[in-house]
């Protein structure tokens, strides 16, 4: 589905994809072939970006504290701000042919769009991260025609959740993300849903009158002994976004009543490693690598 259009004798194609408008629905999206210069404002599409091995074209990026992005950061790529607040002079400034953001950004995407097209991907909980980050991989990789490459950047992911499902099969579990002191559960349509979905642990912390969509929902430790779960992840919200002064998930959860619960006595407190990939890029192709990563270490030693 590329179209050429010719002036002066060069050809300047465009192609359609499937992305997210400012509203969060799918639409259809004209955007330049073989983009030359991209502006990142999601930590994902760049982890993407790179893996497809087009991460030359970044002409700025927002900032991001993610080890495996640091070669981004630099003085010859422009501070375009943060993933959550674009500095747009700084975006206009660096003239992309393409923009990219993430869901914190959905309400500047009319701004944005008027710089240059705007590409919006997310990760689809129904889908499943695995598939979401397939998806996405293939429709960044088709404005370069570099389909082909994506399965064999995804090649060991589906044997690496079928030996995860395996374990996680009839275990219950608690999932939740520590901020500010206290511990949110999560449910299975937010972040870390790989482990009640793909992973097929039983999320138990899912209560019917609680919303857990974003941030979960503040759940007192009692809460966690009257549920009983054989398994407790802990991603510590505060270590992903810099939180000064905070204390250490590990601080917050081992309390008494925690550490009577079995979960703790079988060493069975699962702290996500790397939470700052879990919280902020969960739809890349390195952050996945590690998410698994970080489940493999612990439950399949």
């Amino acid at each position: 589905n590329t179209s050429g259009s010719q002036s002066g004798g060069e050809t300047h194609k465009s192609v359609t994809i499937t992305s997210l408008n400012a509203n969060k629905e799918a639409v259809e999206l004209e955007v330049p072939y073989d983009p030359q210069r991209i502006a990142i404002l999601d930590m994902a599409s760049l982890d993407i970006l790179d893996a497809l091995g087009v991460g030359d074209r970044v002409v700025g990026t927002a900032d991001t504290s993610l080890e495996y992005l640091q070669d981004y950061i630099n003085d010859d790529i422009a501070n375009l701000g943060t993933i959550k607040e674009a500095d747009l002079e700084a975006v206009m400034a660096c003239e992309p042919d393409i923009i990219f953001i993430g869901g914190r950004l959905a309400s500047s995407y009319d701004a944005l769009s008027k710089i240059a097209p705007v590409v919006y991907l997310s990760t689809d909980t129904d889908l499943g991260v695995v598939e979401s980050v397939r998806q996405n991989a293939t429709t960044i990789a088709s404005m370069f025609g570099l389909e082909n490459k994506v399965d064999e950047l995804m090649a060991d992911f589906d044997a690496r959740i079928a030996a995860l499902s395996e374990f996680a099969t009839g275990k219950t579990a608690i999932i939740g993300l520590v901020t500010s002191g206290s511990y949110n559960v999560l449910g299975n349509d937010s972040r870390c849903s790989m482990i009640g979905r793909e992973i097929g642990f039983e999320n138990i912390g899912v209560d019917a009158n609680i919303d857990t969509s974003t941030h979960g929902n503040e759940a007192s430790f009692e809460f966690i002994v009257e549920k009983a779960p054989e398994y407790i992840f802990v991603m510590d919200r505060d270590a992903a976004i810099g939180t000064d002064g905070a204390k250490l998930a590990q601080e917050i959860m081992e309390n008494e009543l925690v550490m009577g619960t079995d979960a703790y006595k079988n060493g069975n407190i699962v702290y996500l490693a790397h939470p700052a990939v879990w919280y902020t890029a969960e739809g890349g192709i390195t952050a996945l690598d590690l998410m698994l990563q970080d489940l493999e270490s612990e439950l399949l030693n």
